[in-house]
């Protein structure tokens, strides 16, 4: 499964890569401070999406070994909200901390904007083996934040937007998707076991919930 790693980790290395190459072929367009900062925050959303895609894949087709991936795909999300958060700081502000505390209290997609980039902080913190051992099942509790993050972060990008809600709207219509499979899996009725056992009994079913 080294191409599947491999794969990932170049799609993941894509984003910084494309800026890069239109930062030195003049391809930012008449705003690149503003080009910049959203395409950096879009890629952050998609990885967020495709880190919640991992397990419905895995359970509609049997691949398992997707499930290997969810952590570089996580940590992908995180790394660009890092640069989309460093860059408005940077680039847009300049750490004009005054002007920061004023946009974030008077711009309510500023406010959610901090308060995802806030909630995927323990999430980054805690994504080693070593938390995973540590926390035990609190682990699965806390990670469970990407739901409300991944949602705060399309109302983030809804508010951006203002105008063309065109691509928010796709996002939002794939994060139902996902979030609705899950819930169908959660709340659906026992189904009954195809197998039957030696003895002629069927075994009891249970229900997996996705992780």
């Amino acid at each position: 499964m080294h191409w599947l790693k491999t794969t990932t980790w170049l799609l993941c290395l894509y984003p910084l890569g494309r800026l890069v190459f239109l930062g030195f072929t003049h391809g930012l367009g008449v705003n690149p401070i503003e080009f910049i900062i959203r395409s950096l925050g879009t890629w952050a959303l998609s990885f967020l999406l495709l880190t919640l895609a991992v397990t419905p894949v895995r359970k509609l087709t049997g691949w398992s070994q997707i499930q290997r991936v969810r952590r570089m795909l996580g940590l992908s999300a995180f790394f660009y909200a890092l640069l989309h958060w460093a860059s408005y700081l940077w680039l847009d502000q300049f750490f004009d901390w005054a002007e920061i505390f004023k946009d974030i209290v008077k711009r309510p997609f500023i406010t959610v904007g901090m308060l995802t980039f806030l909630l995927l902080l323990p999430l980054a913190a805690t994504s080693t083996d070593a938390s995973m051992r540590k926390l035990k099942r609190n682990w699965q509790r806390l990670h469970r934040l990407i739901y409300p993050v991944a949602m705060l972060a399309l109302l983030h990008y809804f508010w951006l937007v203002k105008r063309d809600i065109t691509q928010p709207l796709i996002y939002a219509a794939v994060l139902a998707l996902l979030l609705g499979l899950r819930l169908w899996w959660r709340i659906r009725p026992p189904q009954p076991a195809t197998g039957i056992k030696k003895g002629g009994h069927n075994p009891p079913f249970r229900s997996s919930k996705p992780l």
